[in-house]
């Protein structure tokens, strides 16, 4: 039934792209009366297809509707959702939660700790339906510290984490820079075999590896930070694409290539999953954190993974170095000899 009630939905979203702004604004559900699916999905509907006006045709639009027309209920240990999605019928549908996560803003929800906000039904690749419901929370301020964790981030070793009582937390790319390979061969040969749209599906399959191994490293790094009482400070790698240059035979390999890198993504979830543990965050700027010495700060070349100072003999990994200048960083300057 979602799925046939998600076509017609679809059908009328293009049915609204098709007329004239001036009299898409003027539409309600009274235009839709015929419709079976109820007035306040369809007002959501043309809402929805009213906002994205760069869209000329809908492949597949999700049945949505705002916090008015779902309720949340609970009986022992099971959560259901009632909603009228037909007109004139209502019902109850259990659903399941698979995290704790999860629980604790349902939870939170009947408490009246959170606002609710739409509900979209939504089917995944694999023919299971999902209720996605958006949930406002206030979040706790984020606490003023004096104690950071630095991060520094990179093509070889995704983070690492210069903790402010000294140990120094690699998170190893072995595994991304195997998967970028290994996909990248794999889409040249369905090129050349001209499936097309086996390429999108692998394309679609390694993005959602990497963003899994982001979420993994960002909830352990600010899982930690929490534990420490510190905050989280990063380098601002704004425009690092256009401001960096590689090498042809860099860029050749896919395990290599910095555009492949999602230092962006990285941050953002960092950022997010920071802010509902209330842990500070911080930016500064990159320039020569790889390079200076976090004795001394005196500024050397680094070769791979090895720092060495030339002017007090400081030998540590060149990351770690960088994170603990990260970590460490207020305008840090060596005296020039001239």
């Amino acid at each position: 039934m979602f799925a046939r009630l998600e076509k017609i939905n679809t059908e009328v979203a293009n049915t609204i792209l098709a007329l004239p702004k001036s009299e898409r604004r003027q539409l309600t559900s009274k235009a839709f009366a015929d419709i079976e699916i109820g007035s306040a999905w369809i007002n959501q509907t043309i809402r929805n297809a009213n906002a994205r006006t760069q869209v000329k045709c809908f492949k597949r639009l999700p049945l949505e509707t705002n916090n008015q027309n779902w309720r949340l209920h609970r009986v022992g240990d099971t959560f259901s959702l009632g909603f009228g999605l037909v007109r004139g019928i209502k019902k109850r549908i259990p659903i399941e939660v698979h995290a704790a996560s999860h629980r604790d803003w349902l939870e939170a929800l009947l408490e009246g700790e959170a606002k609710a906000g739409s509900l979209k039904l939504v089917q995944s690749k694999k023919g299971i339906w999902y209720a996605c419901l958006s949930v406002s929370m206030e979040v706790p301020d984020a606490k003023e510290t004096d104690r950071w964790i630095g991060v520094d981030r990179g093509q070889n070793v995704p983070a690492v984490a210069a903790t402010p009582d000294g140990p120094v937390i690699f998170w190893k790319a072995k595994q991304v820079r195997h998967v970028r390979r290994i996909y990248a061969h794999r889409r040249r040969k369905l090129q050349k075999a001209g499936k097309h749209q086996a390429v999108k599906k692998l394309e679609s399959k390694e993005r959602r590896i990497v963003t899994h191994i982001n979420h993994c490293i960002s909830k352990d790094l600010v899982a930690m930070a929490s534990r420490l009482g510190a905050g989280i400070r990063l380098e601002d790698l704004s425009g690092i694409r256009r401001s960096t240059k590689q090498r042809k035979k860099t860029k050749s390999d896919a395990g290599q290539n910095r555009d492949y890198w999602p230092f962006f993504q990285f941050e953002t979830f960092v950022a997010y999953k920071a802010v509902q543990a209330g842990v500070a965050i911080d930016k500064i700027r990159p320039h020569y954190t790889s390079k200076t010495c976090h004795h001394c700060g005196a500024i050397n070349d680094r070769k791979k993974h090895a720092y060495v100072c030339t002017r007090c003999g400081h030998k540590a990994h060149a990351d770690a170095n960088a994170a603990m200048n990260v970590r460490d960083w207020h305008g840090l300057c060596c005296p020039l000899n001239l």
